[in-house]
């Protein structure tokens, strides 16, 4: 059983400020000082997984920290901007021609090209697994000129340039590729070098003055990778952390109100139901389950009302979400004594008083449940391999191309990357096949919500509750960034200034 947040150990806080102090990854030989206040120093919530490897979910690290670049950008509306490329332009259904920005150099000094682009490009495509935003999509390039290049899809797709814009597409030096690994230290091209990467404990990032957007303010950044909440949270409260991720709900009381802000995220918390195999491959017990979570005691109980009671997949900050459609419910089967295996990771601290909270909603309808909690390092492959029979997720619902064709095709079609629910239901698959091929954005809207009543409608999903998230800066912290898309946290203008 999850022990309550009110006997969290003190003693733990204690020895991971002491490490953090005296390994300097909070200040010490690093902390060049200088009149705008010398290096931030930016305490992060996961550790890398796959080496900072743009084709993982470390990618979103990269562009947060400002290390690397893809050839799209996007505003806050979601529509694409110049990144690497300075235009495009729709040649036909299927292909798209994007012209390079002039006088990028990589940060070991090589020149950005179209050869490099479409080498990258070629890499994703093949990689295994795939990152996630081309999920179901069939892409190749090729060259049009130094300066341009040609991307077809198999199928027309209108969101290219925004599937573009994703970190994990960003566009790194030749060097960094070394076979089946990726290595994006001095490889990338934005206004701060990555100079060295510490496993899953720290990173040291240098201003890159030769950036084509400008120079930095600060002259570095000095980074830690703190899974723990209460940790980062003391980290903050004694100065020794200047931009603190996710600052757990259960802290935030004592904080001054002056050292965070509360950002309302496009970010679900689900209850992901294994349909393959076990009891949740009956449909009417995944009703069952469904029928038995109560989301009140999550928010105003584990969040502290920090979060919003779910009602779909997507939440308040994707306001015109609120026009989905009815719904129809499944009739619940009855429950007698099935055992389940109800799993999730400790890195967001408040999923493991979640699932501890619904374990026991679940008991009080019948179930029996086994409750498994680790580091989402070392859990997230049993969960995509189908090895548990729930799983609670924390999952961004617009993170990769600002809409959410890509996240519902990831986690909810035959073929998708990230199936925790193992669901193959040809229904599901249609529509959201459909919402991807739609140009029209009010037109894609109305069949992104049919795709989201076609996924609830299987009861593989039970949607908990929209998490708002809770960024930590310290005093003196100016310009940091606040991005509901988690993929910015500092510019070249943040900086502290004592």
């Amino acid at each position: 059983m999850i022990a309550p947040r009110t006997a969290r150990r003190a003693g733990l806080v204690a020895s991971v400020l002491t490490l953090l102090l005296a390994t300097g990854c909070f200040g010490g030989a690093a902390a060049e000082e200088n009149s705008d206040g010398g290096r931030l120093r930016v305490a992060m919530l996961l550790p890398p997984r796959s080496g900072l490897s743009p084709f993982s979910d470390d990618a979103f690290k990269l562009s947060r920290l400002g290390i690397a670049e893809a050839l799209t950008t996007l505003d806050e509306g979601g529509a694409p901007q110049p990144a690497l490329a300075t235009s495009w332009s729709r040649v036909d259904e299927s292909t798209w021609r994007f012209v390079l920005r002039e006088g990028v150099r990589f940060h070991d000094g090589t020149t950005l090209d179209a050869a490099r682009v479409v080498d990258v490009l070629a890499r994703a495509a093949a990689a295994r697994p795939k990152p996630r935003i081309l999920d179901g999509v069939e892409l190749t390039a090729e060259t049009d000129s130094a300066s341009a290049v040609v991307v077809r899809t198999a199928v027309p797709d209108p969101l290219l340039p925004q599937r573009l814009s994703s970190p994990q597409l960003s566009i790194l030096a030749a060097a960094a590729y070394q076979g089946d690994s990726i290595d994006p230290v001095q490889a990338g091209t934005g206004p701060f070098v990555l100079t060295r990467l510490e496993g899953t404990q720290s990173a040291t990032l240098d201003r890159y003055d030769g950036y084509w957007g400008g120079r930095a303010v600060a002259p570095g950044i000095d980074v830690s990778f703190v899974p723990d909440g209460t940790a980062r949270t003391a980290a903050l409260r004694t100065g020794t952390a200047d931009i603190v991720e996710a600052v757990p709900a259960s802290q935030v009381a004592v904080l001054d109100k002056e050292l965070y802000r509360t950002v309302a995220m496009p970010r679900t918390n689900t209850l992901y139901l294994n349909t393959r195999t076990g009891a949740f491959a009956d449909p009417a017990i995944r009703a069952a389950a469904r029928a038995a979570v109560q989301r009140e005691p999550l928010v105003s109980g584990v969040y502290e009302k920090h979060a919003d009671a779910a009602v779909g997949l997507l939440g308040p900050a994707v306001p015109w979400a609120a026009q989905r459609p009815a719904r129809t419910e499944r009739s619940a089967g009855p429950i007698t004594g099935e055992k389940i295996v109800l799993a999730t990771f400790s890195d967001r601290p408040e999923l493991p008083e979640v699932a501890a909270t619904l374990a026991q909603q679940l008991e009080a309808a019948g179930f029996v449940v086994e409750q498994v909690v680790r580091e989402y390092a070392h859990i997230e492959a049993d969960a995509l391999a189908g090895r548990f029979d729930a799983f609670i997720l924390s999952r961004a619902t617009m993170l990769d191309s600002g809409d959410p064709v890509a996240y519902l095709a990831s986690d909810f079609t035959c073929h998708g990357g990230f199936n925790i629910s193992q669901l193959c239901d040809p229904a599901v698959d249609r529509a959201i096949t459909a919402a991807a091929a739609e140009a029209d954005l009010t037109k894609r809207r109305t069949l992104i919500l049919a795709a989201e009543k076609a996924v609830l409608e299987t009861e593989a999903a039970v949607p908990l509750l929209h998490e708002r998230v809770v960024q930590g800066n310290a005093r003196g912290v100016v310009d940091a960034l606040f991005d509901p898309r988690e993929r910015l946290l500092v510019s070249l203008k943040t900086r502290r200034t004592g």
